[in-house]
């Protein structure tokens, strides 16, 4: 997990909005790629969710026949302390 790599995933209003969302969240919520309302195909969406994971933004279960979104909230805060405050109340999507 490197900051550079972050910001790079953060870049997409639509990976922003999918980790807002899992700001959010309870802590440890797992959600559905389709429930962040994104009006995109299911291999777009896919890609979003294979550049958050890589970046380390996000960690992803199979259940069955979907697969369940996680933020590693705990992760994120002590690598880099304030980052998901700082991207819930500043950044606005494009």
């Amino acid at each position: 997990m490197n900051l550079i790599q972050i910001f790079k995933a953060l870049s997409d209003p639509n990976r922003l909005l999918i980790i807002k969302s899992l700001i959010e969240d309870e802590p440890g919520a797992e959600r559905h790629c389709t429930s962040f309302g994104l009006q995109l195909t299911r291999a777009t969406r896919s890609h979003h969710f294979k550049i958050l994971r890589e970046a380390g933004l996000i960690s992803q279960v199979d259940r069955g026949n979907c697969s369940l979104a996680t933020l590693r909230r705990e992760e994120i805060e002590k690598k880099f302390p304030g980052l998901l405050e700082l991207i819930s109340t500043n950044w606005q999507p494009m």
